[in-house]
């Protein structure tokens, strides 16, 4: 025989009641009597044949069926406030967007990306923390962060409740400030001191296997995982350092260095990640629609 519908009212005072650890309380949250709270639970240990709390000193902790309730109703309601949230994402006049940027991407793509996150009438109030992709998808994993971009995608088999889509790709140049090595690309960076990428990063692992594959074995003077702090070593020091070649004439025109060569088989990518959450929010929205492909290969 199979059993009736659970009341889901008595499961959402019972909830109350553990978080609030009194029956008092719980009524104070629901604005309910502490007797009409009293005769649900009665109702609800009934339904389920057996007690769900137990005193301890004035309060109640619940028993060890209601422990195992407890886990599941707590699943519920927080999974239905979140549900909540994300429905009245577009009601609320300004909301936060903390948005995760890996430390390794360069700061004028990312820049451009997120200004489609803020594109609609300032109703985003942007908040952006850097740092290095695993830690980034470990505050993202437990909600402190609503997306991150990286260079690499997610496993959605590994993180469960993660998403990722590739915004773009872009090929990567070798640049330095004079005086210019004497020998051409790439023989080049066998004779100057090289910056490269942190190897943590998806490109500087890249990288490393793509000297490898040329028989080059460069004479690397420091990895970065601060694409722009590695930009600012490499003028102060005359060091060949990589940075996205589309900004090519941009850089030669505002840093005054040279591009010595580009490798169109190495790419930089840039991938948004968010948790399923935030499928319905409406600056992660955008970046998954928006076509960045006039940004990747301009």
């Amino acid at each position: 025989m199979r059993m009736s519908h659970l009341n889901f009212n008595h499961l959402y005072y019972f909830w109350h009641i553990c978080k609030a650890g009194s029956v008092s309380g719980a009524a104070e949250a629901l604005f309910l009597t502490p007797q009409t709270i009293t005769g649900q639970i009665k109702a609800l240990e009934e339904r389920l044949g057996g007690k769900l709390f137990k005193r301890q000193g004035r309060g109640l902790v619940p028993s060890e069926l209601g422990q195992l309730v407890f886990r599941y109703a707590d699943k519920m309601f927080m999974l239905s406030q979140e549900m909540l949230d994300i429905v009245n994402y577009r009601k609320e006049p300004s909301m936060l967007f903390d948005v995760g940027v890996a430390d390794a991407l360069s700061k004028r793509l990312v820049s451009r990306v997120l200004e489609t996150a803020v594109a609609e009438q300032g109703q985003i109030h942007l908040r952006c923390y850097e740092s290095t992709h695993e830690l980034l998808l470990e505050q993202l994993s437990q909600h402190k962060l609503d997306m991150i971009l990286s260079d690499c995608p997610v496993d959605s088999s590994q993180q469960a409740g993660l998403f990722s889509r590739k915004l773009g790709e872009c090929a990567v140049g070798f640049y330095c400030c004079g005086p210019l090595p004497l020998q051409p690309f790439p023989e080049c960076l066998r004779h100057r001191k090289l910056l490269i990428p942190g190897r943590r990063s998806m490109l500087g692992r890249t990288l490393l296997s793509w000297f490898s594959a040329q028989g080059i074995q460069p004479d690397i003077l420091g990895e970065f995982d601060d694409a722009a702090l590695m930009a600012a070593f490499g003028l102060h020091n005359q060091a060949i350092f990589v940075a996205p070649a589309l900004f090519a004439a941009e850089m030669q025109g505002t840093m005054q260095v040279q591009q010595l060569g580009q490798v169109d088989s190495v790419k930089e990518e840039y991938y948004v990640i968010f948790a399923e959450r935030m499928i319905q929010h409406p600056a992660v929205q955008r970046i998954c629609r928006t076509d960045f492909s006039a940004l990747f290969n301009s």
